[in-house]
């Protein structure tokens, strides 16, 4: 899949970069991080999310969905603190602090993965939509 997307980022450089010489440093650059095999570890991670994107399997494919939807009601809940720092300011610098310190606790990893699957399925949700098979 990814050797399909060399031609069209080729393509893309050549629309974004208007001087030559920096177009083709640009394109030299994409071929040296595929022969490094940078490129080759995207590749991989790509496809163990498409994988699992279009699993028949429930809980595999909803999975981070449903990961992401924790999340979203995590930031909803500042706005009912925000009324509550409007009546009890003491109150809401006690919740905040303890919000600060459960989120503290959570390993570095985990923000990463957070934001990988974030990234993967936006990615994936875009690709199956441009292919016709999202919904």
């Amino acid at each position: 899949m990814l050797q399909a997307l060399l031609p069209i980022l080729g393509s893309v450089i050549d629309r974004v970069i208007p001087d030559p010489a920096a177009r083709d440093a640009a394109k030299l650059e994409l071929i040296r991080q595929q022969q490094a095999g940078e490129l080759e570890a995207v590749k991989t991670q790509m496809s163990a999310i498409l994988t699992e994107a279009q699993s028949a399997d429930p809980w595999t494919s909803r999975a981070r969905p449903a990961f992401l939807y924790v999340m979203y009601v995590m930031i909803l809940a500042a706005i009912p603190m925000g009324f509550v720092s409007a009546f009890d300011p003491g109150l809401a610098e006690r919740v905040a602090a303890g919000l600060k310190a459960w989120l503290a606790a959570i390993p570095e990893e985990m923000w990463t993965l957070f934001g990988v699957g974030y990234l993967g399925y936006v990615g994936a949700r875009t690709w199956d939509k441009s292919k016709g098979t999202g919904r």
